[in-house]
């Protein structure tokens, strides 16, 4: 790992508090949740349990941290208040690592684990399991003479998965490694229990992903099989037009009791995305581009653009508009395109470099106007407002692309995708 990049031991965030961006206490952090992995890959860090003050405990993912340091954790500001509940392929840092009694690799010699460092990796949001601080010894005396030091976290055996496991957890962890698309793939060609168990064992974000990338079929049957807190918080996270899109495939009563259990700004976006025709702008449209009010830099804006979790058609190009900044916004003003963010200064107001020629769509747009104007100015998403010209989202060109291909598209078994399943 790169120097410089954050590593804290777990036993001094035991009780920290957590703090949302405008420094108001969520929380107190009392454990750690990670993931075993295959191939003697340290545990990832999937997220924190964190205490709010009515004494439930709730999971915030790692995803949703900007910080931790000072004896704090900041958050995004986003959070799940429903209760934390452990899932199989999880294990809790701080009450399951820590007085573990496992061996060194290289000696055989039993240690006790007393604390257990976590590090950020380097240009991204995930964090790992990096180092152990261990006591040889057996227990009683000897434990508290024994001799302590740090080892690295492939010194210590116990903390990866077979390769050739057959529990949900085992394959888990050899999907961690593919493409949303590729394991979708593989999701589609298991048995409907072999399929349950897996989306089971798959954290929130990651199933998401891989439904936005299932049939229809396979969407319905996953999100029916879960429980419907857990269906809700998948429906969150996915792409506000993907979850539409899935909850239109459902009995409306089943829809109705979904999106309730939703948070309420989350159910606002799919209702509004509901209401328009499926093969129309409004339908195909996502409601959350990156919005920038004019007043932000080129470097707010390039900050913007280098999230991971954006697709690379959301991050070509970012949509200037006044205030309010999330859809429907104020007055759209216009576009400002990747490739004219690197040629400005990081301090030039995207104001002044917006792109206001190119005519925005109406929610009612067809999808064949909306593939025609794509394709006539070479775009790779478009936006799409209201008749106050207010921004209510922006259409991709992979989401166009879903609608123009066959149903069957998502069988072809395109060429390499074997042996990148096979591990090849």
């Amino acid at each position: 790992m790169a120097a410089g990049t954050p590593r804290v031991f777990v036993s001094h965030l035991s009780g920290v508090p957590v703090f949302d961006p405008n420094g108001d206490q969520v929380g107190r952090v009392r454990d750690l949740v990670a993931m075993l992995r295959i191939g003697g890959r340290p545990p990832r860090l999937l997220g924190i349990v964190v205490e709010v003050v009515s004494r439930r405990r709730i999971f915030l993912p790692m995803t949703r941290v900007t910080g931790i340091e000072s004896g704090q954790v900041i958050t995004t500001g986003v959070v799940n208040m429903r209760r934390f509940e452990q899932r199989p392929t999880e294990r809790l840092v701080l009450g399951e690592f820590l007085d573990r009694r496992v061996s060194l690799v290289e000696t055989g010699e039993e240690v006790t684990i007393l604390d257990v460092a976590i590090q950020q990796l380097p240009a991204r949001r995930d964090w790992e399991i990096d180092k152990y601080f261990v006591r040889k010894g057996r227990g009683g005396a000897l434990r508290r003479k024994g001799e302590t030091l740090t080892v690295e976290w492939s010194a210590v055996s116990g903390f990866s998965l077979e390769e050739h496991g057959q529990g949900a957890e085992s394959l888990v962890a050899t999907f961690e490694k593919l493409r949303p698309t590729d394991v979708a793939n593989a999701l589609h060609h298991l048995s409907p229990k072999r399929r349950a168990e897996v989306a089971a064992a798959l954290d929130d974000d990651r199933l998401a992903d891989v439904m936005e990338e299932l049939p229809e079929d396979d969407q319905v049957e996953i999100i029916g099989k879960l429980q419907e807190d857990r269906a809700a918080d998948v429906l969150e996270a996915m792409d506000p037009d993907d979850a539409a899109d899935l909850l239109s495939e459902l009995p409306e009563e089943d829809k109705e009791r979904l999106l309730t259990l939703m948070r309420p700004d989350d159910a606002a976006d799919v209702r509004r995305l509901m209401s328009y025709e499926e093969r129309t702008a409004g339908g195909l449209m996502t409601t959350e581009p990156i919005i920038l009010r004019p007043d932000a830099t080129v470097a707010d804006a390039l900050a913007r653009v280098r999230r991971s979790d954006l697709s690379p058609a959301l991050a070509a190009q970012v949509y200037v508009c006044r205030s309010p900044d999330e859809t429907p916004t104020g007055k759209y003003l216009g576009t400002v395109h990747f490739q004219r963010l690197l040629r400005d200064p990081p301090f030039t107001l995207v104001s002044s470099i917006v792109d206001s020629d190119l005519v925005a769509l109406t929610p009612d747009t067809p999808l064949s106007v909306v593939t025609s104007y794509l394709a006539a100015y070479n775009l790779v998403s478009v936006p799409v407002v209201d008749e106050s010209g207010s921004l209510l989202g922006a259409v991709t060109v992979d989401d166009v692309l879903d609608h123009l291909l066959p149903d069957d598209w998502r069988e072809t078994d395109f060429h390499g995708r074997e042996g990148v399943l096979r591990g090849r």
